[in-house]
């Protein structure tokens, strides 16, 4: 049985990242930043057992060691999902400095370096021990931009280039590195986004992705991609954005 570590799960993608693979066996460790009972109401719908949830900031790094060695402290850690981030929306010409740089900074912070800290940690253990698997949920705005949210673009497309650099660094030791790139997902926060005649005249399904829809892709990469694929990036955007 698989342990993965996924974090942002406390709702919308990453609780159904988790609702997945513990229907395929996984045990899960359930990272959340803020909202414990949102953690533990995701952990005790989860299939099977074994399950833990942990609190970091992932903008702080000494808070992503914590993360790490906490998580694999019982016992080891075979995956690690990248799927936690924030969007706040800071159009260039209607934000003052103060608030830009806070964006950037912030932003940066949790969407990239974040990741990167814990994959440093996750790399070098899943070296050690022959293998494993890390994946990162990046976004379509990596490749279409985000003309009020520029930092978040920047921080997915980085996160695409970044994980390609590992997957190149650590397919030699059996680590293997994917990413999953949605688009619009039809989750809570964005409810109200997605009923929007524009975003939805913008999909050729009809309807954006579910949160089960980007799970399950995120599940093969976890489980089933064969070691060929490491470095790819999914697009999960229902034809929305082709490239």
């Amino acid at each position: 049985m698989s342990r993965v570590l996924v974090t942002g799960a406390s709702g919308g993608i990453g609780a159904a990242i988790c609702s997945a693979l513990a229907a395929r066996g996984a045990s899960l460790v359930l990272h959340y930043q803020s909202g414990r009972a949102a953690a533990e109401a995701a952990r005790a719908a989860l299939a099977g057992d074994g399950h833990s949830i942990i609190q970091a900031d992932l903008a702080d790094a000494a808070a992503v060691e914590r993360l790490w060695r906490e998580a694999s402290a019982q016992r080891p850690v075979d995956a690690v999902v990248n799927n936690a981030g924030i969007f706040p929306n800071h159009p260039p010409l209607a934000t003052d400095y103060a608030g830009w740089t806070a964006a950037w900074q912030r932003t940066l912070a949790v969407n990239l370096l974040g990741p990167a800290n814990l994959t440093y940690f996750a790399a070098r253990a899943l070296a050690e021990r022959g293998g494993g698997r890390i994946v990162s949920v990046s976004s379509r705005a990596a490749f279409r931009g985000e003309p009020t949210a520029p930092a978040y673009a920047a921080s997915k497309a980085g996160l695409n280039a970044f994980s390609q650099s590992m997957a190149k660094a650590l397919a030699p030791r059996g680590v293997y590195l994917f990413v999953v790139a949605p688009g619009w997902v039809s989750t809570a926060r964005v409810a109200g986004a997605i009923a929007d005649p524009a975003v939805l005249a913008d999909q050729p399904l009809g309807r954006v992705a579910t949160p089960a829809e980007v799970a399950q892709a995120v599940a093969f990469c976890v489980l089933d991609a064969p070691p060929s694929m490491t470095g790819a990036v999914l697009d999960v955007n229902g034809a929305s954005y082709l490239r």
